[in-house]
């Protein structure tokens, strides 16, 4: 069964929130409701979330000072916020907003085809991402095998067979998904992340490929993850 990711939808007025479920539930992830900046902070202490939809203007802690504090943790600081406000006041208002590390700023009322577009683009790289950590943590499995003396060839062949198999359905699935970013014009940070993501990927397939027998020395794989 496959993970769903995690949105965490940060606004003070329980109506906004509501708007953003019934915006996002035909992506079929989890919403999750914070109504302050630090009830979204407590709850980027324990769950690991996709996407960011942060409201600018609330009481207490808003949406500046609460992006600054996720980007200050080191657990938090890649997650991709989407600033949402209600005011529109100018460009030096909208730089404030990416200098607090948003990647995107949707003022209200706003498209709700077109957020949940930009939601989706960011879940799909989230998705994608975490499979790769998965074929990732299975690699370093087999190369600690490998090490230790553990199973006979024939064994070994079938995992790395296993492996292969599933990265390449990752690749394939990124390749597609960057093919898309590019037809769309898509947010700078999307593109960027994806290319990241596509390298990662390089990267781990090149540590496979050092395994197959015959290969070279595997000392470098550990480099790569």
């Amino acid at each position: 069964m496959v993970q769903k990711a995690k949105i965490l939808l940060v606004d003070d007025r329980p109506e906004n929130l509501l708007a953003l479920e019934a915006i996002l539930s035909a992506l079929d992830q989890t919403l999750v409701r914070a109504s302050s900046g630090e009830e979204a902070l407590k709850a980027l202490l324990t769950d690991d979330f996709a996407v960011i939809l942060l409201d600018v203007q609330m009481p207490g802690m808003d949406g500046f000072e609460t992006a600054a504090h996720i980007k200050r943790r080191e657990r938090t600081r890649d997650i991709p916020i989407i600033f949402l406000t209600a005011i529109n006041h100018g460009p030096h208002h909208t730089f404030r907003g990416y200098a607090a590390g948003a990647v995107d700023y949707i003022s209200k009322p706003f498209d709700p085809w077109v957020l949940r577009a930009k939601v989706s683009v960011f879940v799909d790289l989230y998705m994608k991402n975490c499979q790769l950590k998965e074929q990732a943590a299975l690699l370093r499995l087999q190369l600690e095998g490998g090490k230790g003396g553990v199973g006979d060839g024939k064994e070994s062949a079938g995992i790395l067979a296993e492996l292969s198999a599933r990265l390449a359905a990752v690749e394939e699935q990124a390749e597609a998904l960057s093919k898309q970013l590019g037809d769309e014009s898509a947010d700078a940070a999307a593109v960027a992340t994806a290319a990241h993501l596509e390298r990662k990927l390089t990267g781990l397939r090149r540590a496979l490929d050092a395994l197959e027998p015959g290969a070279g020395s595997t000392s470098s794989v550990s480099s790569q993850q």
